[in-house]
């Protein structure tokens, strides 16, 4: 998944509004114009650093004339006392635009960083982590983004791009069959999920041509029925796919792929990802002329 630029200018613009509002009054009293700065934005933990294109975006949209150099790119690892960025240009634009900078970067390497500690918890598996729609409004684009930069994967984006039947949609369509057998009258053309809480559940969906079935809150011997259960089915064709979902941890994660599942969903990559600790520091500060200022 790669960042749509209008989308991102789009939120910064959002973003600095939030914080900006009709202008930065300690910054505009404190600093005198025509001082230019030097700065850089470090880590201050380990982890895998997300949000590049749009960090560069914020400082863009306050003023051209900062220069903005990225010496790690998004993927990359980061260590404590790393610089990322290097900046230079007006001391007030960059002022201005720092915390909302650090705000996406940190946040959105915080999701890279928890993503990669559960695709490197089921290395070897052939089990994929994928995200959930537990994300932050309005910034779902960024935080999906994010989990790929991690290596994970994106489930659906929304409600639009593929059909999910839940225990909801189940109940009142009167039933799994039902409910598939509605949505396949319909040609939508999007792949067709099923989420079941057991294996009665999961035997229905299996017939009713179910695309892929999300295993939700089933224990690890469950899962492994469930496994069993398609790999021993005749005549189906292709088999459909197999997604855990729900109290999935990474102390458990490992466990759960073991069993054979194709993914493993985590609300956790981005309702829970905790930002990486960044901070932004000048380091020179001079006139337009060339001078220290006074």
């Amino acid at each position: 998944m790669s960042l749509n630029p209008e989308m991102v200018q789009d939120e910064v613009r959002r973003a600095l509004d939030e914080d900006v509002g009709s202008g930065d009054v300690t910054t505009q009293a404190t600093v005198p114009d025509g001082i230019v700065a030097k700065a850089v934005i470090l880590a201050k933990e380990v982890g895998i650093v997300a949000g590049i294109p749009v960090a560069r975006a914020v400082f863009g949209e306050i003023s051209q004339e900062v220069q903005f150099d990225s010496l790690r790119q998004d993927g990359q690892a980061i260590g404590e006392g790393d610089v990322i960025v290097q900046v230079y240009g007006p001391a007030m634009a960059i002022l201005t635009a720092e915390r909302t900078a650090l705000n996406f970067l940190q946040r959105l390497s915080g999701i890279a960083t928890q993503t990669s500690r559960f695709v490197q918890a089921v290395a070897g598996t052939g089990a994929k982590i994928l995200d959930t729609r537990k994300t932050t409004p309005g910034l779902r684009f960024m935080e999906k983004y994010a989990v790929t930069v991690g290596g994970g994967y994106n489930h659906r984006m929304g409600l639009y791009d593929m059909v999910l039947i839940k225990d909801n949609h189940i109940a009142a369509s009167g039933g799994i069959i039902q409910a598939v057998q509605r949505v396949r009258a319909q040609n939508l053309g999007f792949p067709v999920e099923v989420e079941v809480g057991d294996l009665d559940q999961m035997s229905q969906a299996i017939e009713a041509g179910a695309d892929r079935i999300m295993l939700d809150n089933m224990n690890l011997d469950q899962m492994r029925e469930a496994v069993a259960l398609v790999h021993g089915q005749k005549g189906l064709g292709r088999r459909p796919e197999l997604e855990a979902s729900g109290k999935i941890y990474l102390e458990n994660v490992r466990q759960v792929a073991m069993t054979g599942v194709d993914f493993i969903s985590v609300g956790a990559l981005t309702h829970s990802a905790a930002a990486v600790d960044m901070s932004l520091i000048i380091n020179k500060l001079t006139s337009r002329g060339g001078h220290d200022p006074a």
